[in-house]
């Protein structure tokens, strides 16, 4: 809830000065040339800004603004579109490089909490859709992790049923798919991702003293929502 109020405050700020500047140039107050060349990119620019405060997860975002910029650039003349593409494609995999880097060095919970259940030898429920989809349900049954992967497909996992009494992790994988996570309203989710042209989304409130789901995933050409 927290999220969508500084989400909801950033674009009205946004709106008012975008209305604000048309009228001063409408009362010839000012005379700044709004529809400069690659005006158009502020379309990618500004909500990947605005998401980098209201969004859990900031590889997509960061992303999407080296997109914008470069864009940018090239329409200020200030890059060639041949220059773009020896360029772009560097920066992105330096920035998934970067994430990978710090998720080794400061660990993954899902993964430790993944690799732990199995040492135990529990058995733990999957979801696999290749062309196809997936339901999985937790109905009044225990939860303590699960792996949902969607290639091409769509994977729906209902925990709002389920007893989550301590902390636990699913690990997700999206590739040109998608998958979708109802989770309890009082449980808390952290997420750690990779994302290449996809992204997690994570609506789900903070709870204090709450047991937390932890969630790993890799997203290329897909989305993982988590409601």
């Amino acid at each position: 809830m927290k999220m969508k109020k500084i989400s909801s405050v950033i674009w009205g700020i946004v709106l008012i000065a975008a209305g604000a500047l048309f009228a001063l140039n409408a009362l010839n107050v000012t005379n700044i040339d709004i529809f400069f060349d690659g005006w158009w990119t502020l379309f990618i620019i500004v909500p990947c800004a605005i998401g980098l405060f209201t969004e859990r997860e900031k590889t997509g975002n960061i992303i999407g603004i080296v997109i914008g910029g470069f864009l940018l650039l090239c329409c200020q003349d200030i890059l060639s579109f041949s220059m773009l593409w020896k360029l772009l494609v560097p920066a992105i995999i330096v920035i998934i490089g970067l994430k990978m880097v710090m998720v080794g060095l400061f660990g993954n919970k899902a993964n430790e909490i993944m690799k732990k259940l199995k040492l135990e030898g529990k058995t733990l429920k999957s979801g696999c859709a290749v062309f196809s989809g997936c339901d999985i349900k937790y109905d009044n049954e225990i939860f303590e992790g699960a792996e949902l992967t969607a290639v091409f497909g769509g994977v729906d996992c209902d925990l709002k049923n389920a007893i989550i009494e301590k902390d636990c992790a699913i690990q997700v994988s999206a590739i040109f798919g998608g998958i979708d996570i109802f989770v309890p309203d009082n449980i808390n989710v952290k997420v750690s991702s990779n994302c290449i042209f996809g992204g997690i989304s994570n609506k789900t409130a903070v709870h204090k003293d709450a047991p937390t789901i932890y969630i790993s995933g890799t997203c290329m050409f897909g989305g993982v929502e988590i409601k």
